[in-house]
């Protein structure tokens, strides 16, 4: 039973803009009360279940009656247990327990969150399909959010292809049968004309980052449409985890046009729109009234990280907003970041500098030509020439064949760059024949392109070929860590998107390397945050692709590796944010001034910490 005191003195505690729909819920409660319409009284008729009262007559009203969601959130009692930012479990102290009502509502042993990271470790362990895993880790987040983000900086390396690829993958194919509670803010065309209102129902208002996708092409699946939340979720997992960015600054979204993907549109399980996709002005309307209204929500230094969109709207985007927000496209920028840093360590392997090097990739998309835009970007640095001098070293084959200047009518925009004069050819491995790569990059989303045939001539005229079979999920990797070293007969130096296994061959174990965009994008967005960064520039690219390879150690080298590993991402993250910081001084566009003297100090001193609080 409420009193009409107690409704008094919670009104008094409502304060501030967001609260005034729950003021206005108790004023109309006051007047109800006031007017007699809720019948307090131990004899009224609203008595259920020994006595307890319905006083909001809840239990009385049938289905096509009105009844108000009436809650009070204070942190103590059993409320306290189910708020996943502020539970500890059974690591309540006594002290805590008796100050918060906990007593009885939890057993008497008090276990510290060593002790639990440790149980939970050993029950993932005792999972053997890797969905259950992810499951169980989405569960851990949403019941008890420190140990889920101390469990997986602990066990990085573990539990990093659980949350992220390649098993996020999968978990966006079945998210529709998986949901649980909703995690980030679905926009879709229904929203339209009012997404500023509903970017402010989301409950917390200082947010530093966003990541958002429209489901089009999640890793090398296809349109996943709604289902694609998966992604943003997993990203920004990975921003707190990997990067030190607060869980509570972060906020996925998913943008809702429809899906082309028939077993969807068909699917009772499934959770979005089902309609065709929105194309067009309809499409663009929209993207841009979410744009806007982040702007205005979240002020100028937000990050907007777009997340598998497909190539025809990824590029638009980045070129449309990167002028007037804080952009950042994790498919075209952040693999070309990450992609370059692993050559520049490669370089220690191969020998000579990037400008010595040609290029030859399989996959003329977002990733695949960002990526060939970067390198080109820092070999005229390098070499002090015009960029376009710098794409001659590079070569890039789509589903046509090598792109050339005889295609160039036919050829996407973002392709153009990339029309050098030679003869058609339409085969991969006569490509490889012809222009003699001494690195080979994959990028295709498509699997088992490397062939045994192209490998073999990759190593037939390098000493040691660079592969790079990037595309991901697992499955759509363009070869296997093993067939790359089998194939060239132990001599590749290879890394790929989504983790193998070490590989014996022939007595001696390789250990490939994982061009994770991991590694970049949690310590690229740390840099941009601390900076106060208003803009990105390709500049920052090349600090953070520098910071990255200067990570690389030469028991890593010795290995075969050509990136560090991930047991010390966070320290990696550290540099690369101190790198990207000092770009973003360097350039004029930071905001936050005057400048730490120690900017990698500074980068750790501002990262999240999973370990528990201590309660009043």
């Amino acid at each position: 039973m409420i009193s009409l005191n107690a409704l008094k003195f919670l009104k008094k505690l409502v304060v501030g803009k967001g609260e005034r729909k729950v003021s206005a819920l108790m004023e109309s409660t006051l007047k109800e009360m006031r007017n007699g319409s809720h019948d307090n009284s131990v004899n009224g008729k609203f008595g259920f279940g020994g006595g307890v009262e319905d006083v909001y007559g809840e239990d009385r009203a049938t289905e096509d009656q009105l009844v108000t969601p009436w809650t009070v959130s204070i942190a103590s009692g059993y409320t306290l247990l189910r708020d996943p930012h502020h539970n500890k479990g059974l690591a309540f102290t006594e002290k805590e327990r008796d100050a918060h009502y906990l007593r009885g509502l939890l057993p008497p042993a008090i276990v510290s969150q060593d002790l639990q990271e440790r149980k939970l470790m050993h029950s993932l362990r005792q999972y053997d399909v890797p969905l259950h895993k992810y499951i169980a880790m989405m569960d851990l987040q949403e019941r008890n959010e420190r140990l889920f983000y101390k469990l997986l900086i602990d066990n990085v390396e573990e539990l990093l292809p659980v949350v992220y690829t390649p098993t996020v993958g999968e978990a966006c194919q079945k998210y529709g049968s998986i949901y649980r509670r909703p995690q980030g803010l679905y926009i879709s065309l229904k929203e339209k004309g009012k997404i500023l209102e509903v970017l402010k129902n989301w409950p917390e208002k200082s947010i530093q980052v966003i990541v958002v996708t429209d489901g089009e092409r999640i890793l090398g699946l296809g349109d996943l449409g709604c289902q694609g939340m998966g992604i943003p979720v997993g990203k920004l997992s990975l921003y707190t985890a990997l990067g030190g960015l607060r869980p509570s600054a972060c906020l996925p979204v998913t943008i809702d046009v429809g899906t082309n993907n028939e077993q969807l549109l068909n699917d009772e399980f499934y959770i979005g729109l089902k309609q065709r996709r929105a194309r067009g002005q309809e499409y663009t309307e929209l993207l841009d009234e979410f744009m806007n209204a982040v702007k205005q929500n979240y002020g100028e230094k937000v990050l907007v990280q777009f997340e598998d969109f497909a190539n025809h709207n990824a590029f638009e985007l980045l070129s449309r907003y990167s002028s007037s927000h804080l952009v950042f496209n994790d498919d075209i920028q952040g693999t070309a970041s990450v992609v370059l840093a692993g050559l520049i360590s490669a370089l220690k392997l191969v020998g000579g500098s990037l400008a010595d090097h040609t290029f030859l990739f399989l996959g003329a998309g977002e990733a695949g030509t960002g990526i060939a835009e970067l390198i080109a970007l820092k070999i005229s640095k390098q070499i002090k020439s015009p960029v376009e001098e710098a794409r001659k070293k590079i070569w890039l084959v789509d589903s046509k064949g090598l792109i050339v200047k005889s295609r160039l009518g036919s050829l996407q925009h973002f392709k153009k760059p990339w029309a050098h004069e030679h003869e058609p050819v339409k085969e991969l491995v006569d490509a490889v024949k012809a222009i003699k790569p001494t690195v080979l990059i994959g990028s295709s989303g498509v699997g088992k392109t490397f062939t045994k045939e192209v490998v073999e001539a990759m190593a037939s005229f390098n000493e040691k070929p660079l592969i790079l079979a990037l595309s991901n999920p697992t499955s759509q990797s363009e070869c296997t860590a093993e067939e790359a070293y089998k194939w060239s007969k132990g001599r590749a130096i290879f890394a790929s998107g989504s983790p193998f296994d070490p590989v014996n061959y022939e007595g001696k174990v390789f250990v490939p390397g994982q061009a994770n965009n991991a590694y970049i994008f949690p310590g690229f967005g740390l840099g941009l945050i601390i900076s106060g960064a208003i803009r990105v520039h390709d500049d920052m690219l090349l600090a953070a692709s520098e910071a990255l390879a200067a990570q690389v150690k030469q028991e890593n080298y010795d290995k075969g590796l050509i990136y560090p590993p991930f047991s010390n991402i966070r320290k990696i993250s550290a540099h690369i944010a101190a790198n990207v910081a000092a770009k973003v001084y360097e350039l004029g566009l930071a905001s936050h001034l005057p400048r730490p003297k120690n900017l990698v100090k500074y980068a750790e001193s501002c990262m999240y910490s999973p370990v528990y609080r201590s309660y009043r």
